[in-house]
């Protein structure tokens, strides 16, 4: 029985090494959809930018109100000043993206993954957060300013971000 495990590993280890399984790395940079300072303002409100995927980019002041960007990426983007009013943002990716000085008023952000990502000085009335991660700070952060009720879900800011 032991030589028949021995004999199975080194079948198995052999079999390996002569045909490899292909592996196939991700980077950040090569999702990257648009890039250039040309989208910088840019409107995009009202689109539907479904899985669109915005990395390494400046998006100041861009208008994306009432956008669609359900799963949608935003990867070491800065959206400072952007209007993302309305937008649906659920099953969204926003790392280490800069929220600075932008209108989330009445977004949805649920199951959302912003980690990394800052939000100085934002405006989230009405923002739903429901089971969106973000890093402990940025919540407080946000907990501190918290107010509305979402117009599309309903769901309380300060209860979606779990506010005290």
């Amino acid at each position: 029985m032991k030589y028949w495990r021995i004999l199975a590993s080194f079948v198995l280890a052999m079999a390996l090494f002569l045909f490899p399984l292909a592996a196939e790395a991700a980077s950040s940079s090569s999702i990257t959809r648009s890039a250039g300072d040309e989208i910088k303002g840019k409107d995009y409100s009202g689109q539907s930018l479904i899985g669109s995927e915005f990395t390494n980019i400046n998006l100041e002041k861009a208008n994306f109100s009432n956008a669609d960007l359900r799963g949608g990426v935003f990867n070491g983007t800065i959206l400072e000043g952007a209007n993302l009013h309305g937008i649906d943002f659920s099953n969204g990716i926003a790392y280490l993206a800069k929220f600075k000085n932008a209108d989330l008023t009445d977004a949805v952000l649920t199951d959302a993954m912003m980690l990394r990502s800052t939000f100085d000085n934002v405006e989230i009335t009405g923002a739903d957060f429901t089971n969106a991660v973000l890093d402990g700070p940025q919540v407080k952060k946000l907990c501190a300013k918290a107010s509305g009720v979402n117009s599309k879900t309903g769901v309380d800011t300060r209860e979606s971000l779990g506010c005290k």
